[in-house]
């Protein structure tokens, strides 16, 4: 009975390990990039990392640590509503993780190329934050916000990130140099891309239209060559006006040089669509994060 009990508890430990996991890995990389690039350049950042930023550079002994975690807490009552209690207890440990690493994570990174260290902390702010979105929670601050739009309006979290932030470089344009806001932005931009790689990129599907007289042979190979599921639908040529099926099947990036493979071998003479996804929902093929 006790080795039955424990293997219950262990998946469920495994996932908390791992998001802490991902938690602590996304922090720390987001701290190398804020005080080992952001804060030698005097970069401003956006978001709720950006305030604190812009008020710590006016009031040098105001901890940049802990202004995140003042600000955080009007969010975190949002996630607690609008997204879910798992979410928003994993988002209260990434935020404390986040301001620890923020606060304990003091790195030298030798560069003084404002332009390179704009690029490198993009890429690293971008990298950290894909990753702690890419567990069950957030680090607080506009994590939370692009979650939220996610769910509700399907607006991708790098393009949140970015929208938020220029309006938050629109402002700091009255309190710093126009050049110092304009490398920024290109730091939040290059954070945006990486971000949306991080948590969709890399899990991207293909949606196939495939219009072909040999579809009963294709439909057949890809359910047991490749394994996916497919719809036949009812098509009719617009000039011929004769009856066609058109196979229609979401496959990995990985899975479609097989399924090219299995179309040309059965119907050289079909026609394909291949189209990029932003979001699939379903059993096994599913990408969507799962916040």
């Amino acid at each position: 009975m006790s080795l039955m009990y424990l293997q219950t508890l262990w998946k469920p430990l495994q996932q908390i390990v791992w998001n802490l996991i991902l938690l602590t890995a996304g922090s720390a990389a987001c701290a190398v990039a804020i005080n080992g690039l952001l804060i030698p350049q005097r970069f401003v950042s956006g978001g709720f990392t950006g305030l604190a930023l812009a008020l710590h550079y006016l009031v040098p002994w105001l901890s940049v640590a802990v202004l995140y975690f003042l600000f955080n807490v009007p969010l975190f009552i949002a996630s607690w509503f609008l997204v879910n209690r798992r979410f928003f207890l994993y988002s209260v440990v990434g935020m404390v993780i986040f301001s620890a690493a923020v606060a304990w994570v003091q790195v030298t990174i030798p560069l003084e190329d404002p332009l390179l260290s704009a690029l490198l902390a993009g890429i690293i702010m971008g990298a950290g934050s894909g990753v702690i979105l890419r567990s069950l929670g957030s680090a607080g601050g506009t994590d939370i916000l692009s979650v939220i739009l996610l769910q509700r309006l399907s607006v991708q979290p790098g393009t949140t990130f970015l929208a938020f932030n220029v309006f938050i470089l629109a402002v700091c344009v009255f309190l710093f140099s126009l050049e110092i806001v304009l490398y920024t932005l290109i730091y939040m931009y290059v954070s945006s891309q990486i971000i949306n790689v991080v948590i969709t990129g890399l899990s991207q599907r293909k949606a196939i239209f495939i219009v072909s007289s040999q579809w009963e042979a294709i439909s057949r190979q890809i359910l047991q060559e490749i394994h996916r599921g497919l719809t036949v639908l009812h098509g009719e040529g617009g000039y011929s006006g004769s009856r066609r099926r058109v196979i229609y099947t979401v496959v990995t990036f990985r899975e479609l040089g097989l399924l090219k493979q299995i179309i040309r071998r059965e119907d050289p003479e079909a026609f394909v669509v291949v189209t990029d996804t932003r979001e699939v929902m379903g059993h096994r093929i599913g990408n969507q994060p799962h916040w």
